[in-house]
This record gives C-alpha cells, structure tokens and sequence, in this order.
C-alpha cells in the first residue's frame, strides 16, 4: 500500500486539495526533486563505497605470495575481511534505504488528491500522498552498535552473576562475610588513616511527610548542625538532600546563613552528590534524575557557593550505571553505593575490589570512568559500618548509651568513654578498624557514623563528637598503633586515597579494576529479593512519567514564548509568573523520584502526599503550556492579552483529584469553527491520528488554510456494551513539524459526507447482557461466535483469539508467517510461610497461575479507517489494543492499554505475558532508566524473584531473525522466565508488612491504566559477536516508537467565547532539522539572581542516542538522517539566533572547552549540557 496522502507541510500541520493546475504543477516540481534527490542519493552511496575502499587500500601492504604469513599477519588480515564484509553489509543497508526512499518518491509524484477506498477485506487504503519520506542513516554511524572498539573491563556484572554460587553460608561474626584476619605489624611501616565521617540520612518522606520529618526532625539536626560544628574546627559532618536543606534554608536568618557558608568553604561541611533528593536508581527515568540534580546543583551554586565532588547514595534499593554516567558528566569525581547484593558484597570483599572504577558497558575510551566504592557490610547504620562484628560496632553508636530510647539488638550496650576505659575501648575499635580496612586495597578506610534522621538534638551530637575524640586522642597519641584517625567528610577520604596512590581525583589507582554493569536485583538477605517495588503502586509510577512528559514540555514552550515576547518587546504582558509554577513542578517531580517515593514504598497518608504535590504540579504545568501556546499562534503578537480568568485556551483533558485516572473534555460543535491546537513534544517530524471528543458526529475537520483531513467518527462507550449518546470520537490525521504547534478547525457539517464512520462487531460469548446501539454506527452483535478474527493495516495482520479475545499472532506484511505473540494474564501469590511479599520484596509461592475468569470476556471490536481497535473485558482488567492505520512509526506497533482493578483480591500480583517462537534462550534485555539497555540472564540457580528487573521504558528478546520489544509508559517489574517469553507485573495487592520498617502493605490500590507499545522487527543483519555482549541498542524505530508512547501529543481546544478569536496560526520552531539520533532532553529557562524569576540563559540538553542499524527500518513515514554526531545550533531556532552556546558539565557547575565553531559535536550515548543565550 501506498502511505496516506498528508500534504505538503503548512505551518505544523499537513496540508492537502487544490486545483487541477497547482496538482499539475506540483508534479512536474516533484520529478523535477526526484530527479534532483535521485541523483544526490546515488553521490552519497558511490562516496560511502569510496571510504569503504580507500579503507582497505591504506592498509599496510601484505607480504607477496611465495613469502608465508606470519599467525600474527593472518590473524589481522582475518579481520580485515571480516570488516570488509562488515562495510559491505553496511552499504547494502543504505543502498537498500535509498531505493525505498526513491520509490516511495517516485509512487508520491504522481500521487492524487482524494480520501479513503474501502477494500472490502476489513482494511483501509489509502490514496498515494505526496509528502516524500525517508531515512538515511550514515554506514559510520552503524559502527558503534556493532562494539568493535569497545574495551574490556576486568570486572563485568553479567561475568560475576555466571561465576557466582549464591550461596549464603554464614560466615560468623561477619554473618553473610567470612572471618577476617591481620598481622598486626602490617601497619608498622604505612600507617593505618581512618576517616570517620558522620552523616544523617533524611529521607524526604517514608513514615511520614515531607513537611513533617521536617518539622519533627530535620530543621532540629540542622539547626544543632550549625551550632555544634562552629564548636570544634575539627568536626565535620555531610548532606545529601537539597530539597530538605532549601526549607530550612528559607527559615534561618542572613547571619546563620553566612555561618553556613563559612562552614562549607573551610570543609567541616560537605555537599555530597547535592540532588534534590538521593534519588531512586531503578524506577526513575534519567530525565528525571537530571532534572533534580540541576535543580539541588543550581540551588547550592546560588546559594552556598560550594560544588558537589562526590556522590552519596546509601540507601536507593540497587544501583543502576545511569547514576553513575550522570554524576561524571556532572564532573563529580567519586562516588559511594551500598545497597548491592549480599553476595557480590561478599565476592568483591574477598578479592578487594569494593572500589573500582565504573564504566559504561558501551564505553570506547574510558571517558565514562568514575572511581566508586561499595561499603562491604549490610547496612549504613554504625553497627554495621565500623568493622565486620556488629556486636562490637554497635557499642560505638553513643545514641545508643543507657538510658537512651534505643539501644543494641546484640545485648551489650555502649560505655561512655572514661580516662580509666579508654585503652581497652581503642583497641576494641582499632580491632574493627584494621580488618575493615583489610578488605581495601590501599590503607585508608571510610568509617560512616549515622543513620536515618540522626544528630537530631544537641545530646547526641555532645555523645558522639566528645566520645569519639577521646577515642581518637587516645589512638593518634599512641605511635605503637600506627594509625591516624579523624573526623572527615567523604571527598576527605577519597582525596586521601588517590594522594595514597600519587594520582589526581578522578583518575584510576594502579592496580584498580574496571568494572561494567550494573547492580540490580538487590537482596539484603535470604532469598529476599527487592524485586516488588519495580511495580509497587504503578498509578503513581505513571503519574510521574506523564508530569515528567509536560514539564518537558512546558520548559520547551515556556522558554520559547519568553524569548519569543523578549524579542517583541512584549515581556511585560507576558506571565512571568509561571516560571515559579515551572520551578515548583521541577521540585514536586526532584520529591518523587526520592528512593522511598516513585518506589511505592511509603505509608499510604505519604503516598496522598505525594500524589497531591503531582497533581497540583500537573495543573499548574498546564496552565504553563496554554500560556506559552497562546503567544506562540497569535498572528500578531500585539493581540496578546494575558487574563488569568479567561484563557485562550484549555486541555482537552482533566483530572478530578491526584488517585482518578484522565477525562476527555467534550467540544461542542457548532456551525462557527471550533480551533484545537496540538502541541507535538518529539523533535521530530509526527505523522498521527489525533483524537477528541465532540457533540456531532457530522464533523468536518481541516487545517487552518481550510485543507480538509480525512476524518473517523467512532462510538464513546460507558460500559462494555452501553453507547453514550450524543458524545463522539473524532479521530483525524495530521503530520505536525517537530516540536511545533498546529491549528486544526473542527465545524459540524450535516451536509459533509467525506467524514467515515467506523464499524463495531461485539462478541458476547452467551453473556446475558444486553447492548445499546445508536445511531450513525453500525453494531454487530456475535451472540455465541468464538471464531478468531484479526485487524490490519498496512504493515501487519493481528489475528485474536476468539474464546479470550486476547492477541495471539502478528503477521507482518512483509512475511509469509504467523509469528506468534500470545498474551496471556497470570497470577502470582505469596508465601504462605514465614516472610510474605510486601511493598519492597516479591516473595511469590511459586510460578505464575493462569487468570480464570469467572464469566466469559465481553469483546468488542473497532475497525475503521484511521485505526481499528479490540477491546476486551474482564473482571480485573480490560485491554485495549489499538493499530493505526498510518505509514511510518504509529502504524509499525500495536498500542496497548491495560486497565488494572485488583482491589478485591488479596496477596495477589497481576502479571501479563507475552509467550513468542522467538529462540531467546536464558537472554533477555531491559532498559536502564531510560537511557540505556542492559543484558540480561535468567539464572536458574536464583529464585524467581532474583530474575525479575526494572523496566523503565522497554524489554526485549531476540532471535537471528526477530526482536520483539515491549515498550512501556510506567515502570514496572519484568522478567523472561521461559525462553520466548516477556513477563510484566502491572500490580500488587498485598496484606502485610515485609519487615523492612514500612509498617504496611499495600492496600491503596488504585484504578491504574498501564501502557504499553509492541513492536515486532525483522532483524536484517544478526552478529553472534555482537549479540554476545553485554550492551544491546534499540533501533532508530524503537527508539522512536519509545518517544511517542512517553511524549503524546497534547490537544488543546480554544475555549468558546463570546469575543471573535484573535488570528492565529500554526507555529514551528525549528529552522532546520535535528538528526534522528538526537534527542532534546530538555531546555530549561535557568533562574536569575532573583529568586523564582527567569533569567536571559537557557540549559539546552542534548543526548545523542546510540542505535542498533540492523533491523529493518522501511516506511519510517518522516524525514530523517544522522550526521555522525554533529548539530548546527546556528539558524536552529526560527525567528530566534543565538547570540552565545557555553558548553558546560550536565548541572551547569563546570565550563568546558568553548565552541570554535557553530557545531555541536557528540558522540553515541553522549548527554551534553550547554548554556546559551537567545536574541
């Protein structure tokens, strides 16, 4: 089939109609541009073979024959060939490219206005357009895909999870460790340097609120903070959480708050990590976890004055490489993590590799290396942190002395440190001291002092400061001891040990290992894998996204439209006022991604917490768009009239509270034209079906300049089988410009007869229900039928089961098989002995069960022109499938939507499965945040909880022939527990506590709609070498498909008012494309020296995306290349220049090398930040 005709672009619509003449000159213009692209296409490929072949010409010349090879020569030549073949295949790709991008040019030239042909078959074709399409992809940007310059590392996660035996024997005193020993004169001639860094772990809400942790406890730990430090220059004490930090901050007066910036500039004070919040490492998308640390890094650069050096993160529930990445690029120099494995920890222990230096596993050159260290014991408290004997530790918590209201769960209190006792207490200590410090590399160890919410008043900040100064007067008094103790804070220690090893902060001790990977799943003990909270509470885990989805784009508008108003002299009308709404949006969604928050692992009074700020944010954020939206489509700026009251605009959607899922507003339609104006938030060209709701069916829909688009009419239902009257669902087709605004007129016409109303055929399966039909629609109802029955379009055929009404196979046009994709519903129960799944832990009874249900499935089917859908009905969930009817990236995947009700169920977890031919073996693949893909291996030596991972935005297996890839709009758990399967966890219900400190279930379970993309690719070029490794990249269409499930477009009527509407117009900001691999992660209007106001610079964040080039990628359905990482930012914006482009560090904090040039140069996976200035 020929793609949908959308037109010639028109501001950020499609355009379409005109004369016989214009058609007539129009195709004469487009052989003329067939020609003209043709001949540029065929320069490109012959120049492509050109390198190939001046490649292999410039290398060395080979030996004449007669004369034999060296093993070493032959060797190398082998992979000359193997390259050769490589370049070859490469070339066959692009070539392969190019003739589709002709012939799809060639068809479109001579393509006709005119609207949709029903083919009798249950699908739609469609008229040939004439908006030509293609991609071209440069054969040097397939290389880094393909790993040939990757670096070993000594350490690969995936290597150590094979090696490993998992097998928990108790090691004594050191419970899941060993026994350590030392010889005490190994210190005689390098004394022992011990840092003793105290610290309080605040979390910004667990068991209770934000705002009461602070009042109860916080604003006394910092107020005791600044008085005791100023005490003793020798004290020194470290923070991590901004967000708590910035409140009190806000209280304290203008002499306190130079106290505090005296006491971080001397040292006894330090920043550590300094992001909104210690954020969580699994279920956060690395949008968000930028977005706080600019936002805690912003606020401590204007305010303290001091930056952050290393990174501090104790308690987030695994550790995830992303973290990692994000804090080199923020020119952090080190890094600390915990909550590992116990095994790993013990593993690394033995052979002294708890620090190391951690690599991306997709790194060339070692630019990704940051210097980490893994504190070896089970937790952060001081029993567990001094030394391996937590009976011992324990007795040098001061908090806990007699008397006080919590003491050692090991029987033997603390003593308070005397003239008379102080020898023995030492030893004791220095004991502990030696053997940690055993499991190090060098000689010098970290020795953490606190625990969550500690030095929380003046006695225990007077127990442990004067106990432990005893104890280390005693120790540095005594040469015989050979060690050096101190108060210290964190960069204190490393700075110690790279001075220890002669090398600068940051670089890599001789000796070190590297180490690729990641540290997912946690276990802290037993078999108790904190695999549940990948999915705990997803109603908020998707709350977020979305929030995380319009602030994005209300940055993008907002700094647009504010310059925009600058350059017209119309700031004053403009409402500056929303840059605070934007400031408090970045700091509710910096709050949720909190390790206790996005995880689901709070008290249900903390979660409505929570789930108020982000609704409110959302609102807020909403208010930011339509504003932004109005300036931007006016025709004449001057007409700009802000009115809090009276917005030009609103959304087509709306919240009743933060737990209800989103309404369609319903447009009323009337003879005078109704405007909705749609926002696309991709930076690239979007070829989709937009939906609303409106209150006729006799509907015609056009662009601005009065081009009609072709039109769906469908039925609005209220239950399974129960029509609403007099509401419709208007689906029409537009191809919005990147990051543009478009304007559509919607105009009820009883006399329009071009608009097509869909068909519906329900099948009851015997279910005594009854069903209303109205009018226009046609219904057809199966009383009995379980016949199988299938959707289409143009690239695929869905065929569904008849007795479920699930997905059973996908068969791709292109193919001459069904390939099998059965989804299936299954349940996972709990333990019925000892421990139970809670909110962190999944601890299930077993594999999953199937979903019985107790009535038959209610089906009811769509099918229409622009899309077809399946909707089918149980008692704990309906899933909607839906497969546009459209060229390109919306017709390539199947839309799923589940809506999830489990909350009559008890100690039950709902799971879908998706069950494929697809010979994956033990291999699957899982994103990390958003970023990047991790390897995955389903070991059966682990029990099934430990094989489960976190999903942000996608999983998928593969064969030699085909990769299935599941894309989600939430995070959730997932796993490939059979070879050929995918299996999410999309909610839990349970009862009880995990004892983990909760105090509860999960039984706030809300009405959750889950979503979700499948896409199936033919896999072009399969490399064993390459599928043997531990990294893995989607395809450019993946990725794609990715953008547009997480970034929908948002439709925004024009509210009817009694005043004519002032002229507008579509709106496009950019001036040139941005290449296919780039995405704009964010662009942020940076604050000025006045509070909560704009200032003249903008954060522009880019990443560069790396991507797998060998699946087919036909009918991408937009224009788009690469160019091997580079981006003019000069003539980028239209309407606006640039007058400055700083690049700097990921948060702002560091300059780097300023720009020659006006191009952006980046490299696959690179994220780069760079602070510009528009005019």
């Amino acid at each position: 089939m020929r793609p949908l005709r959308l037109g010639p672009r028109s501001g950020g619509g499609g355009g379409g109609g005109g004369s016989a003449g214009s058609r007539d000159t129009r195709r004469m213009k487009l052989k003329k541009q067939v020609t003209v692209c043709g001949g540029a296409i065929f320069c490109v490929a012959v120049f492509s073979l050109y390198l190939m072949l001046d490649r292999v010409q410039h290398e060395p010349e080979r030996r004449q024959s007669g004369v034999s090879f060296p093993r070493s020569q032959i060797s190398v030549l082998q992979n000359r060939i193997e390259q050769l073949e490589q370049l070859l295949e490469e070339n066959h790709q692009i070539i392969s490219h190019i003739k589709d991008s002709v012939l799809e040019l060639t068809e479109n030239a001579g393509g006709f206005a005119g609207l949709l042909a029903y083919q009798g078959n249950g699908s739609w074709s469609f008229p040939g357009g004439n908006h030509p399409t293609f991609l071209t992809v440069l054969p040097q940007d397939c290389q880094f895909a393909l790993g040939n310059k990757r670096q070993q590392t000594d350490l690969q996660m995936l290597d150590v999870y094979s090696l490993l035996k998992f097998d928990n024997v108790d090691g004594g005193a050191w419970k899941q460790g060993f026994e350590i020993t030392y010889d005490a004169h190994e210190w005689d001639n390098d004394p022992l340097q011990v840092y003793v860094v105290p610290h309080s772990h605040n979390d910004p809400g667990w068991i209770k609120t934000f705002d009461k942790y602070y009042q109860d406890q916080t604003q006394h730990i910092l107020n005791n903070m600044l008085l005791k430090l100023q005490e003793d220059p020798k004290r020194r004490f470290i923070w991590a959480e901004i967000s708590f930090f910035s409140k009190w901050w806000d209280n304290i007066d203008t002499q306190k708050r130079a106290a505090v910036r005296r006491l971080a500039a001397n040292g006894q004070l330090e920043f550590v990590t300094g992001g909104w919040v210690m954020t969580d490492e699994a279920n956060a998308h690395y949008f968000a976890m930028i977005d706080q640390l600019i936002e805690g890094h912003q606020w401590m650069e204007k305010n303290i004055g001091v930056i952050p050096k290393s990174g501090w993160a104790i308690d987030p529930f695994g550790h995830s490489s992303t973290m990692s990445y994000l804090l080199k690029r923020a020119n952090l120099t080190s890094m600390l993590i915990q909550r590992v494995h116990y095994s790993i920890k013990k593993h690394f222990s033995a052979t002294k590799n708890l620090e190391f230096m951690w690599r991306q596993t997709w790194d060339t050159d070692s630019s990704t290396d940051i210097f980490c260290h893994l504190m070896p014991f089970y937790s952060y408290d001081v029993p567990h942190t001094c030394g391996p004997d937590p009976k011992i530790c324990c007795q040098f918590d001061f908090r806990r002395l007699p008397g006080g209201r919590i003491s050692c769960p090991w029987k033997i209190p603390p003593k308070p440190i005397t003239s008379i006792n102080v020898a023995e207490r030492a030893n004791l200590l220095l004991d502990q001291y030696r053997k940690k410090s055993k499991l190090f590399k060098s000689k010098v160890v970290l020795i953490p002092v606190g625990d969550d919410f500690r030095y929380d008043n003046a006695l225990e900040w007077d127990q442990q400061f004067q106990n432990y100064a005893k104890l280390f007067d005693y120790m540095n008094s005594h040469p015989e001891l050979h060690v050096q103790v101190q108060f210290g804070t964190l960069s204190e220690y490393f700075d110690a040990v790279y001075k220890k090893y002669g090398v600068s902060p940051g670089s890599k001790p001789p000796s070190y290992p590297i180490l690729s990977g990641d540290f997912f799943t946690y276990a802290d003990r037993e078999d108790h894998y904190w695999s549940g909270y990948f999915t705990s509470r997803p109603f908020y885990k998707n709350l977020d996204r979305v929030l995380e989805s319009h602030l994005r784009a209300a940055e993008i508008l907002y700094s647009f439209a504010l310059n925009h108003a600058r350059r017209f002299g119309a700031d004053s009308k403009y409402p500056v006022s929303d840059y605070s709404s934007l400031t408090e949006a970045r700091r509710n969604i910096g709050l949720f991604q909190h390790h206790d928050a996005i995880t689901g692992t709070s008290k249900e009074v903390v979660v409505v917490d929570y789930g108020i700020r982000l609704f409110h944010s959302l609102m807020n954020l909403k208010r930011v768009i339509i504003n932004a939206a109005h300036f931007l489509i006016l025709r004449d700026k001057r007409d700009y009239k802000y009115d809090q009251s009276s917005l030009l605009l609103h959304m087509d959607d709306k919240r009743q509270n933060h737990d209800t899922l989103p309404e369609k507003v319903v447009i009323k339609l009337e003879s005078l034209p109704r405007y909705v104006v749609v926002f696309n938030p991709v930076e690239q060209e979007r070829p989709c079906v937009i939906s609303v709701l409106a209150t006729s069916a006799q509907v015609r829909v056009t662009l601005i300049d009065g081009n009609i688009l072709p039109t769906q009419v469908s039925a609005v239902w209220k239950s399974p089988t129960d029509m609403v009257t007099d509401i419709y669902q208007i689906s029409f087709v537009c191809r919005l410009s990147a990051l543009s605004l478009a304007v559509f007129q919607l105009t009820e016409s009883f006399n329009y007869r071009a608009t097509v109303k869909s068909n519906v055929v329900i099948y009851l399966r015997n279910r005594d229900v009854t069903v209303s039909k109205k009018e226009p629609f046609s219904v057809k109802i199966l009383e009995s039928s379980t016949d199988d029955f299938f959707i289409e379009n143009q690239h695929m055929q869905v065929w569904f089961n008849g007795v479920t009404g699930l997905m059973e196979t996908i068969k791709r046009k292109d193919d001459q098989q069904k390939q099998k994709v059965r989804m299936e519903f299954m349940w996972y129960g709990t333990r019925s002995f000892k421990d139970k799944s809670g909110a962190y832990l999944f601890l299930p009874d077993g594999e999953a069960k199937a979903y019985v249900s107790k009535q038959a499935a209610i089906t009811r089917i769509t099918k229409g022109p622009l899309f077809s859908e399946v909707v089918t009905f149980y008692q704990h969930f309906h899933q909607i499938v839906r497969l546009y009817n459209l060229p390109g990236v919306e017709g390539l995947s199947l839309d799923v939507s589940i809506v999830v009700d489990i909350h009559d169920q008890i100690n039950r977890e709902l799971a879908m499965r998706l069950s494929t031919n697809i010979e994956s073996g033990d291999t699957f693949y899982t994103d990390l945040n958003g970023f990047q893909i991790q390897a995955r291996k389903y070991f059966q030596k682990l029990p099934l909880q430990a094989n489960f991972y976190p999903m942000s935005t996608m999983a998928y297996i593969q064969d030699d022939r085909f990769r299935l890839t599941l894309h989600a709009a939430q995070s959730l758990g997932v796993s490939s527990i059979h070879n050929g399967q995918l299996e999410v966890i999309l909610d839990r219900r349970l009862m009880q506590d995990d004892n983990r400190g909760l105090g509860q279930g999960l039984k706030d379970n809300k009405v959750t709609c889950n979503r979700f993309r499948i896409l199936l690719e033919k896999r072009s070029a399969p490399n064993k070498v390459q599928d043997s490794q531990p990294v893995s990249f989607p395809s450019l269409l993946s990725h794609m498909t990715s953008m547009h499930l997480n970034h929908e477009v948002l439709a925004m009527p024009v509210t009817p008012r009694p005043q004519t509407v002032p002229p507008i117009r579509s709106w496009r900001p950019l001036a040139a494309p941005i290449p296919c691999d780039f995405h704009m992660l964010n662009m942020r209007t940076l604050q000025s020296e006045v509070i909560s106001a704009p200032g003249l610079e903008l954060a522009l964040i880019l990443h560069r995306k790396g991507f797998d080039c060998g699946l087919e990628a036909k009918n991408l359905g937009f224009n788009c290349s690469t160019t091997q990482g580079k981006l003019s930012l000069e003539g980028l914006f239209q309407g606006l220049d640039i007058q400055s482009v700083q690049p700097v560090s990921l948060s702002l904090l560091y300059p780097t090398e300023p720009f020659n040039n006006s191009f952006v140069s980046m490299r696959p996976m690179e994220i780069s930040t760079f602070r510009i200035r528009l005019v």
